[in-house]
Parts: structure tokens; sequence; C-alpha cells
């Protein structure tokens, strides 16, 4: 017992209503009440002795009972008074409720009251308004019919007593004699007539009163004085008066007319007219003015905002002034000025002028004034009334209407100069004029030409070379030269003609970019001065000029001139490659024309897509127009060389390939018309690759090579070859081919290693002669159609029969007219050989060798065909 009452003393504190509250753990609780009980276990030699902790937890256990029925019970306690709270809580909250409610009710009650209160303090005081306004008017008449009285009589002391009696005094002073002035007007009595005489003159004296006032306020500078003098007019009959005698007096006005005259800028009056030049951006006299309008602007808007009761329709009024006064003269004088240089110089000062402007507006327009509202409705309307002289304006616009008006005053400023067609014809007329003068030497150079081209003037050198001798034939050509009068006629037109110079008529990257660059300017002053609407109209009227001056005056006339020349050209002198350098110039052109188009025109259009349409098919039209003409040139130039190569083949002597002294033959390396073809066909390739370039440069020198292909078909036909001249017949085809190979087209390699092929017959011995004639290109040619070629070998007759023995030929002979059929044949046939690269079967074809006993005279390619 005496154990159990000690552990229960170790463990009382543990078992503590206190040692339950907040964070409560059951180990930790275990461990406190069984922490003693373990060490004396441990310090017990014995066994291990289970009953001090079945003991000691025995107690703890009835303990804790005990503990949590006094718990429980403290609880039911707690309950019940918080039930009994609860009751009482709710009670006394419906007992407030009930309060507040009865509280609303009051309240609301009392609201009805003050509502019913108010509308009969708000019906008093309309009534007690309207009394007053009607006793206000009353009594207003009553004073009107008294002053109206007493002017009846001529008296005005009572007046004069209140127009002195100072600022209020005058403004009461202004609106008796405003109505005064009405009642005048519409009383008719025999006697009204004298009395608003009367009235009249006094508001005329009471106006010129305060006009003189208001300018010596201005003189000395009193605003405040000035604003009074300002409202007092106003509310008088409008105020217009004052804001003129303020306009009218400024000293900018005043000192405008001194400034009438540009002033004498040298560097730009010279200038201007010089299209190379660019257009002046300002002028000296012209800058100080709109420099002087900004200062101007910008201190009257601060005058007038303090001065006037409604500061934007005064600084409308300054504004106006200054737009029909200063800019308007400064501006005619200008242009006039300008239109006594040139119509360039008139439009560019044009131009200049609406820059300028349009700049000064942009700044001006950052001055904009607030509206200030009138202190009457009758102020702003007789305001309004009398500087616009229209119907009343709502206050709402007055807010832009600075704006609004410089825009109008730079509409009719520029509306004299702009509308209709006035510019579109100055600039028309201009661009005429410029690009005149400028292609002026090259117009009389290429009717020089052209005259010089003609069959008169061919007919007039023949007689004049013929009449220059003794012969019978000479001396009638003289005559006749003398009696008809065209060596005297020519004689004068040369002398009154001035010289002209090759260059004159030269076609130039220079002048096109010139006249692209001038048409620019124009292009520029349209889009400034045409209304946005008309700026696609006037861009293609603009386009018309241009391509009159660079296609038709510039491209197509030296086109002309150039085909002329060549209609002209004897055939048998040798062909000039100048027309090829033209050529090159048109190209250059046209590339020039349709960047320019595409960059700075058609852009222009996109606002109209009819226009845009229009103007694509009139570029169209032009550029081929330009390019027709070149490629005419170019197929008047291949006639021409074509021409000529034939007239050189032609020299070719009978017996070149069939030489009876074998030593002289082999001392030339080719004959003299083969040297003449390759000298004319190197030149035309260098002519060619100097002038032309791309698909032009290929189908130009194909022509040539096609041209000169056939050519040399029909020559070999012509003339016998001996063993001998065979080589000299290879080493001619052989500087044929060296040459065409250099112009780098490969369908002329392919026809003249046909010619080739052809020009070995006349080499091969006569037992291989039917196996070579069936190989490579030749294989493809019917073997009836190269027996014309054949039959011109020296020894054909030899081996003729047995050749057509062998090869089974056919019943027309190779002769007459069947040789001349047949060869028209092989003709068509080697058209169809231009494309053999591309035909299946031959990517792997090589080239023919010439036997043995002949290669080492010649170099023979050995690449595969086609490569």
């Amino acid at each position: 017992m005496a154990a159990s009452s000690s552990s229960v003393r170790d463990i009382e504190e543990h078992l503590q209503l206190s040692a339950f509250k907040g964070k409560f753990d059951v180990t930790e609780f275990v461990s406190a009440i069984s922490e003693k009980l373990i060490v004396q276990s441990k310090a017990d030699n014995g066994p291990f002795d289970p009953k001090p902790f079945l003991q000691t937890f025995e107690v703890a256990a009835d303990k804790l009972i005990e503990l949590r029925k006094e718990v429980q019970t403290k609880t039911e306690q707690m309950e019940k008074s918080v039930r009994v709270a609860e009751r009482e809580y709710s009670k006394k909250m419906a007992d407030l409720n009930r309060g507040f409610d009865a509280v609303g009710n009051t309240f609301s009650g009392m609201e009805s009251r003050m509502s019913d209160v108010s509308s009969t303090a708000v019906r008093i005081g309309d009534q007690l308004e309207t009394v007053h306004i009607e006793r206000q008017r009353a009594q207003a008449a009553y004073d009107l019919i008294d002053y109206y009285n007493q002017f009846s009589k001529g008296e005005t002391n009572r007046l004069d007593a209140l127009r002195k009696e100072g600022r209020a005094g005058r403004r009461q002073v202004a609106i008796i004699l405003r109505r005064l002035n009405t009642v005048a007007k519409e009383v008719d009595l025999p006697s009204g007539e004298g009395t608003r005489e009367n009235i009249e003159k006094y508001c005329e004296k009471f106006e010129k009163e305060m006009l003189n006032l208001f300018d010596r306020c201005y003189r000395k500078g009193d605003p405040k004085m000035m604003h009074h003098c300002a409202q007092t007019l106003l509310e008088f009959n409008g105020g217009a008066s004052c804001v003129q005698v303020y306009v009218n007096q400024h000293d900018f006005f005043i000192n405008s007319g001194q400034k009438a005259k540009p002033s004498e800028d040298v560097v730009l009056w010279r200038s201007i007219p010089d299209p190379d030049i660019g257009p002046p951006k300002s002028e000296l006299g012209l800058a100080e003015l709109f420099e002087e309008i900004r200062v101007t602007v910008d201190q009257e808007a601060q005058i007038v905002k303090a001065v006037f009761p409604n500061p934007p329709m005064v600084m409308q009024v300054f504004l106006q002034r200054v737009f029909a006064q200063s800019i308007q003269q400064y501006m005619e004088q200008l242009l006039h000025k300008g239109a006594e240089i040139s119509e360039l110089a008139y439009l560019r000062m044009l131009q200049m002028v609406h820059i300028q402007t349009s700049s000064l507006i942009d700044d001006i327009k950052s001055h904009e004034l607030p509206h200030t509202s009138p202190r009457t409705p009758y102020e702003a309307i007789e305001f309004r009334r009398s500087l616009a002289g229209s119907a009343p304006i709502t206050g709402q616009a007055t807010t832009t209407t600075i704006s609004a008006m410089l825009e109008t005053a730079m509409e009719e400023l520029f509306i004299p100069y702009t509308e209709g067609q006035r510019y579109m014809e100055r600039e028309i007329r201009s661009l005429g004029a410029l690009y005149a003068n400028l292609l002026a030497p090259f117009s009389r150079y290429h009717k020089t030409s052209k005259a010089k081209s003609s069959m008169f003037d061919r007919v007039v050198n023949q007689i004049n070379a013929s009449s220059v001798g003794t012969t019978t034939s000479a001396q009638a050509a003289a005559a006749f030269m003398r009696f008809g009068g065209m060596a005297s006629d020519r004689k004068s037109d040369q002398i009154t003609e001035e010289p002209v110079r090759e260059e004159d008529g030269v076609l130039s990257i220079d002048t096109a970019e010139k006249i692209l660059k001038w048409h620019a300017e124009a292009i520029g002053r349209c889009v400034e001065l045409s209304p946005s609407s008309d700026v696609p109209k006037h861009t293609f009227t603009l386009l018309r000029v241009l391509a009159d001056a660079i296609a038709t005056s510039y491209v197509i006339e030296a086109i002309e001139t150039a085909q002329a020349r060549l209609d002209a050209t004897d055939s048998k002198s040798e062909p000039s490659f100048q027309a090829l350098t033209i050529v090159r110039s048109i190209d250059l052109i046209c590339h020039l024309w349709q960047q320019y188009i595409n960059t700075a025109i058609l852009p222009l259009a996109s606002s109209s897509v009819t226009l845009r349409r229009e103007m694509v098919v009139f570029n169209n039209q032009t550029v081929n127009r330009m390019e027709s003409g070149a490629n005419g040139l170019l197929q008047r130039v291949t006639d021409a060389v074509v021409a000529w190569l034939s007239l050189q083949l032609a020299k070719q002597k009978k017996n070149d390939f069939k030489p009876r002294n074998d030593d002289l033959s082999f001392a030339r390396v080719n004959t003299e018309p083969c040297e003449l073809c390759c000298d004319i066909l190197e030149r035309v390739r260098d002519a060619a690759k100097q002038n032309l370039s791309g698909k032009n440069l290929e189908v130009f020198l194909t022509e040539i090579g096609v041209a000169f292909h056939s050519l040399l078909l029909e020559h070999l036909r012509k003339f016998p070859v001996s063993a001998a001249g065979g080589l000299m017949l290879a080493k001619d085809i052989k500087s044929y081919q060296d040459t065409i190979s250099t112009f780098g087209i490969v369908a002329l390699d392919e026809r003249f290693e046909f010619i080739r092929q052809l020009g070995n017959v006349f080499l091969v011995r006569p037992e291989i002669l039917k196996s070579y004639i069936t190989e490579n290109y030749l294989g493809r040619i019917d073997v009836s159609l190269l027996k014309p070629y054949l039959a011109l070998r020296s020894d054909w007759g030899q081996f003729e029969k047995g050749f057509n023995d062998a090869a089974d030929e056919a019943p027309d002979s190779a002769g007459g007219n069947g040789l001349k059929d047949r060869f028209g044949r092989l003709s068509v046939m080697m058209k169809d050989l231009e494309g053999l690269k591309v035909v299946d079967g031959l990517g792997s074809m090589t080239m023919p060798t010439i036997p043995t006993s002949f290669t080492g005279a010649f170099s023979i390619p050995s690449r595969p065909f086609g490569s």
C-alpha cells in the first residue's frame, strides 16, 4: 500500500486537468507516468516485476475515469448555460428589430413629407422666377419706353450719365441701345422717324467712342480694357467692327505692303529653268514671309484669347486676311516671274509654294483655340452673323473652325491654277518643250540622215558621180543637173542648214535617263498639286507624253534612220554593224522604261483598276513597238550579212578545187572567198557579242550560221573537186567550222559538222565511199540526194557505174533538173537535222574520222557528238 500511494503521488501531476489542455500526445503521457518505475526496475537485480507497473497503471486508469466524469459534468452544465444565453439573445434581437422597423417607418414618413415640401418649394420657386422675369421684363420695357420717350424729346442725359459710370455702365448702355434700335425699327408712329434717327445717331456715336477707346487701349497694350471694349461691342452689335479695327490696324498687314515684290534670289532664279538642276526647296522672300506669319500667329493666338470673347472666330478673320492679302499677293508675284522665265520655272514655283503653304498650315493648326461660350445666346448669334454673314452656327462646330478654314483657304489659294485642265495643260507643254529642246539635235540629225538616204538623193549622187569626167554621158549628166536646178538647190540647202554631228544621232542611255528623270519630277508635281482622285488620270496623261518622247521621237526615230541607211546601202558593199549598237541601246532603254513604269507609274494607279489596266496595255504596246523595231533592224542586218557572204562565195573560181599546179595550191592555206567569209563572220561575232546578250545574241548568231550553212550547201555543188582540190576544200570547210564554233551555239556546231562530213566525200577512196556515206550524219541522208555532190569528184566517172550498181541506184539520173530537185530535198532534210542532239539513239554517236592518209593535215575534234 505504501508503494501504491507513492506511485499515486508520483503520477498525480500528470493526471491534472491542465495536463490535457493544448496538444496531447499519448506516448509522452505513458512515458511520463512509467519513467520512475523503469528506473527502479533497472536498479533491482532480481527478475522483472510487473506488479508496480500494473498498480501504477490501474491507479492512473481510475484517476482518468474520474477525470472524464468530471469533465462531462462540467460540459453538460456549460451547454445548459449556453442554451439559456441563446434564448435571451434571440429575445433581445427580436426586440431590437422591432425597434429598428419602427424607426425606419418613422424616417420614411419624414422623407415623404420632405418630398412634398420640396415639390411645393420648387413650384413656388418656379413661380417666383417667372414673376421675377416678368417683373424684369416689365421693368426693362418700362425703362425702354422711358429711354425711347427721352430720345423722342432729344434728351440723352440719363444714358450719358449711365455711360460715364464705368465698365458696367457702358455694357448696360450697349444693351439698352441694341434694344432701342430694335424697337425703333418696329414702331410705326408719325414721330417715329425722328426718334429712329436720334437713336441711330447716338448708336453711331457710342460705337465710335468704343472703337476709339479700343484703339487707344490697343496702342497702349491694355488687354483688360480691350477685352471690356470687345465684350461691350459684342453685346451692342456683335463686335464685328471691333474685330475689323483690330485686324486692319495690325502691324503685320501694314508692313506686308512693303514686301509685295519677290526678293532678288539670283541663284534660285538662275537655276529654276534648268531641268538638270533639282527644283527649289524654298524662296528667300517666301520663307521670311511664312516665318513672320508663324511668329505673328503664335503671338496673336495669346492676345486674341485674352481680349476677345470668341477667339476662334477672330483668328479666322485674321487668318483669312493673311491668306487673301499677304500670301496670295506674294504668290502671284512669284508665279508671274516664273511664267516670264519658262513653263518649268512656273510649275516648279507653284509646287514649291504649295509645299511651303501646306507646311505653314500644319504649323498654324497647332494653335487651335478652345471655344469660349458667350455669356448670352445673343452674343454668339450676333457675333457669328456679323462675321460670317450667314445663319447661326452651333457652338460645337467652332472647335474645328480654324482647321476647316485653313483647308478651305488652301484650296481657294491654288484652285485658280489647278482647276480643270489648267495645270495639266501647262505640265504637258513644259514636258513637250523640254523634250523638244533635248532631242532637237537628235531629230535634226535623223531628219538629215533620212533625206540623204532617200531615192532622190541616191539618184542625184549617182548623177553627180557620173558627171565627173569628160565623156559624153558625163556632160549630159552635168547639163541635166544644171538645167534641172538640183545642184544649186542642194548647195543652197547645205549653206542654210546647220552642220550636224555624228554623236547627235546616237542613242544615249544618259539621254534616256534624263528624259525619265524630268518625267519623274513632273509626276511628283502631279501627285502634289492634283486631287488624289485625279492622280491616276493625270499620271496616264503624262505617261503618254513620255511614250511619245522616248519611244516615238527617240527610239523609233533611230530605228527608222538605221533601217533607211540599210535600205540605201548598196547590196554589194560591206555591211555595217552600227545597227547592232542601236539594238544594244534599245535593249537598255527598254529595261529602264520597264523598271520606271513598274516602280513609279503603276503604283499611282492602284486606286483605279480600270486606269491601271489601260496603263498596262499601253505600256505593253509601247514596249512591243520598240522591240519590234529592234527585231526588224536585226533582220535587216542579218539579210545584209547573208547577202555579203553570198557575194564573197560568188568570188570562188571554177578551178579553185581542181588545181593544175599542186605545189602552188598547197602553198595557200585557204582560198580567197574562205578568208573573206571567215573575216566577216568573225567581225559579226565580235560585234554581236559586244552589243547583244542572252537570247538576242543566240538567235542572231543562229540566224547567221543557219543562213551561211544553206549558202555552203548550195556552194559545194557548183565546183568540181579533184583529189588535191579536196584538200583545199577540206581546209576551207575546217576554217568555216572553226569560225562558227567560236559562236558557242551547239546547233550550229552540228550543222557544220555535217558540212565537214559532206566535204570529206571528196577525200575518201572510192572503195570505202559507199560505207562512209552510210555513217554518222550522211547516213541519215538518202544516197540519191548526195549524188549531186559525188558527181563533182574528178574520178566520179571511173567508179560511177559500179557505185550505182552496188547502191541499187534510183531510176532518176544525177543530172539536169533532177539534181536541183534533190538538192532542194537535201536542204529540207538539213533543217530537220538541226535538233539531232535530242533525237533518241544519237547520244553515243561519234564524229566521223578522215581516212588515215589525210590525217596529218587536219585537226579533228574527237569529242562525242551532242556532248
